[in-house]
């Protein structure tokens, strides 16, 4: 049974940078495609990135474009999230979810669609960004 656990998750100030690690166990992580997503207090939870079971297929929100790089490590079982250039509207709780699903991948990493029709979840990292 695959399990996630994410980290990395502090207290920044704005323009500063985190890495969150997404590191799974109980199954080898290259059946999975990754996709990290994110909610703020009153807030709806939105897709922020996804990668593809190979790391060759990449996507991003919008509202994070050029700021943040999704990576993976199948050999560590691991997928980073680099947070570059961060602001008070990045602040949240993130999440990292796995499919193993064509059809889903296809949606979050090549077409955008975040639709939280994830096989697996984590628990959840806090990112507060604050002056």
């Amino acid at each position: 049974q695959l399990q996630l656990v994410e980290s990395g998750g502090d207290l920044v100030q704005p323009g500063e940078s985190l890495r969150l690690s997404c590191v799974a166990s109980g199954d080898t992580l290259d059946k999975y495609a990754i996709g990290w997503f994110r909610q703020a207090p009153g807030k709806e939870r939105e897709g922020v990135s996804c990668i593809n079971r190979s790391g060759v297929t990449t996507n991003y929100a919008d509202s994070v474009k050029g700021r943040f790089t999704v990576s993976r490590d199948n050999a560590k079982n691991t997928v980073y999230l680099q947070m570059n250039s961060l602001t008070p509207d990045d602040a949240a709780v993130y999440y990292c979810a796995a499919t193993p699903s064509v059809t889903t991948t296809h949606a979050m990493c090549i077409l955008g669609v975040y639709l939280n029709d994830m096989d697996c979840w984590g628990k959840g990292t806090l990112v507060t960004v604050s002056s």
